[in-house]
């Protein structure tokens, strides 16, 4: 995989917020734009790097969101007001052109808000490991129950909920996130490589606990998947247990002109556990007619 340092950091005025992105790839072709999940931890790095060998056919562009990353801490911290801020980049780099939305985790919830929002604007829709409600979360907790006392030793009861709530400051929210990290992949995990991922993570727990507050939090696109008609690839890890296989199979009954594709042995980390798999799925999902 391409090294995401290779492309240089670059900052855009949006909505009165600074927002950190990288962009690659021939402007004349179709521009993806790619959404990073981990509320109040995530950033674009990964899935940039992920995606990037699909620049040979797309213009690859990926952000930090608000309050996210290297972006700027400027509020509102709202799903509404991150879809808002993903249309001003669209008009910003594709003009009137439709575009190409990824979305993974929190990024999907985004993702499927953003078709909804602005369904004119979009060509296609990938959304990798994602739900479309909040009803996954107790599903989730029941698997970190399941899963914690071999994966995440150090994590409590009350620490896994505030995983879905509320972090008192920075440093909390860096320590719990670090104690979890091994559930995110399957098989053997470098702990030194997850000590150096919490190490180097920005965390921010004021915009993720504004995007898990009451006026947040509950979202539900369920009932509303039916609207989405743009041609939808969903992927998943078999064993992904923050959204489970459970929620695309979901997305998939809404959305009509939908494909789901499982992988086995997979956790949420599908894009990198997976990557040649789902690089190869994307590129004949796009070159479809």
């Amino acid at each position: 995989m391409a090294s995401v340092t290779k492309v240089p950091l670059s900052y855009i005025e949006i909505n009165g917020a600074r927002l950190a992105y990288r962009i690659s790839g021939r402007e004349d072709l179709p521009l993806l734009i790619d959404f990073h999940g981990g509320r109040g931890f995530g950033s674009h790095g990964k899935g940039f790097q992920s995606a990037f060998p699909l620049t040979d056919i797309v213009r690859l562009l990926a952000f930090d969101f608000r309050g996210h990353g290297q972006s700027s801490s400027t509020r509102p911290y709202t799903f509404a007001q991150i879809v808002d801020d993903i249309e001003a980049l669209r008009k910003h780099f594709a003009g009137d052109r439709k575009v190409i939305i990824s979305g993974g985790s929190f990024g999907g919830f985004i993702a499927q808000q953003y078709a909804l929002t602005y369904p004119d604007s979009l060509s296609h829709l990938i959304l990798r490991g994602t739900a479309p409600s909040h009803h996954h979360e107790e599903q989730a907790l029941a698997t970190l129950r399941e899963r914690a006392p071999s994966r995440a030793p150090m994590a409590s009861e009350n620490m896994l909920k505030k995983v879905f709530g509320a972090f008192k400051d920075d440093n909390e929210f860096r320590l719990i996130i670090y104690s979890i990290l091994p559930l995110y992949t399957e098989g053997e995990w470098d702990r030194d490589a997850v000590l150096e991922s919490a190490r180097n993570i920005i965390f921010n727990a004021e915009s993720h606990n504004s995007l898990y507050s009451e006026e947040e939090k509950y979202f539900d696109y369920r009932d509303r998947l039916k609207e989405i008609e743009v041609p939808t690839l969903i992927i998943v890890g078999e064993k992904d247990w923050i959204t489970p296989p459970t929620q695309s199979k979901i997305i998939h009954e809404g959305i009509k002109n939908s494909k789901l594709h499982i992988f086995p042995n997979a956790n949420h980390s599908v894009q990198s556990e997976k990557h040649a798999e789902v690089i190869a799925l994307i590129r004949r999902f796009l070159s479809e007619k």
